[in-house]
């Protein structure tokens, strides 16, 4: 039997308490964030938490859930708007632009992907290195990279650039993202063409 819809109510508190447990994890991270703590930033009971996630690691996973929802639509916008090599570069402006915009959503995804326990995406997941290789592979058939680019080692590698820019700015609030990632792009222009 399927679970009954929510009720606008219901929708808006949820949204309430994943985008607290956003705040809070990114100010506390995994460990120091509570269902008791998500529950007084809310200014409701701990049992009211627990009628709309039944454990901390569901309203975690939720949050996570959230922002990779958020992160996904700006990328795939992104890529979706351009074609081959453009859209490689747009990939790596849209991810560094969101995650440089959305420090809470950053430490939300490095704190759930290193300590949460529902969560088991890690940096290298098949599929984000598979997406990757797909546009480094489209951008090479099309012409703009060099016929010997292997897609599959320039994915690990790139994804690899994109975490140390997101590490580096996380430790350094100061670091220009946009900077590297201009810089990475360049870095592929001319390594790959």
């Amino acid at each position: 039997m399927p679970a009954k819809p929510l009720t606008l109510t219901e929708q808006a508190r949820r949204a309430q308490l994943i985008g607290v447990t956003i705040d809070l994890i990114a100010r506390h991270g995994y460990a120091g964030t509570s269902l008791a703590r998500i529950a007084e930033a809310a200014g409701i009971s701990k049992a009211a938490v627990l009628y709309h996630f039944p454990s901390k690691d569901a309203v975690v996973r939720a949050a996570y859930d959230s922002v990779l929802e958020g992160l996904t639509a700006r990328v795939g916008a992104a890529v979706a708007a351009q074609s081959g090599a453009a859209a490689v570069e747009a990939y790596i402006r849209s991810m560094v632009g969101y995650l440089a915009e959305n420090p809470a959503h950053t430490r939300m995804i490095v704190e759930a992907i290193v300590e949460a326990p529902a969560v088991d995406d890690t940096p290298g997941a098949p599929s984000r290195r598979q997406s990757v290789a797909a546009l480094i592979a489209a951008a090479r058939d099309a012409g703009d990279y060099r016929a010997d680019v292997d897609p599959g080692l320039t994915a690990v590698i790139m994804n690899g650039a994109l975490d140390a820019i997101v590490s580096e700015s996380l430790t350094d609030p100061a670091f220009d993202t946009a900077a590297a990632a201009g810089y990475l792009i360049d870095l592929l222009r001319r390594t790959l063409r």
